[in-house]
């Protein structure tokens, strides 16, 4: 269990304290990696960069509670799959895509483990899947995503609103029985 004091300890670069927070921590933020980039062996790279950065910067912070230590470690983290993400040249807003539209049923989401939804929302284009992520699950609002990735708050709703039709129809599409009744 961490406690602030091992929280202090890595901060005056006690190699054992940050042991104990990465083994904690490390697979938690590899997972928030994932969300972002799909490839293993890139997002475990980005984890290893966002560790670094976080071993180098806490002792510039001042923690008094865990919770803002671990939001500070999950920016860091997202931070880095973002520079991924733009160093690779794969994240592109998508302006131009069909629009999707659909209803997905309550009983079609229950039959969905967690590993297909997360299939699901990787499978989604790089700049869908990046805005959903920073919103839905990390709760970035649109002004901060339009900030972090250079483009527009209306861009950001936009994107996010895609995101969300591409994935109610892929969603509709891993029920068969469910798409055969409905016209997507």
């Amino acid at each position: 269990m961490i406690t602030l004091s091992i929280i202090h300890e890595a901060q005056n670069k006690n190699v054992c304290a940050q042991r104990i927070l990465f083994d904690c921590y490390g697979k938690m933020l590899y997972r928030l990696a994932r969300r972002y980039i799909p490839d293993t062996v890139k997002a475990e790279d980005a984890v290893a960069e966002a560790v670094f950065v976080i071993f180098q910067k806490m002792h510039t912070c001042r923690f008094v509670a865990i919770p803002p230590f671990e939001m500070w470690m999950k920016r860091i983290v997202v931070n880095e799959c973002l520079k991924v993400l733009k160093k690779e040249k794969r994240f592109k807003i998508i302006t131009d895509a069909e629009e999707e539209s659909g209803y997905v049923d309550d009983a079609t989401i229950d039959n969905l483990s967690a590993e297909e939804i997360f299939r699901v929302i990787e499978a989604l284009p790089v700049g869908y899947r990046t805005v959903f992520n920073l919103y839905e699950i990390e709760g970035y609002s649109h002004a901060e995503i339009a900030e972090l990735l250079g483009i527009s708050t209306g861009t950001s709703k936009s994107q996010l609103s895609k995101a969300k039709s591409l994935l109610q129809k892929r969603i509709i599409e891993l029920d068969p029985v469910y798409a055969k009744r409905k016209v997507v």
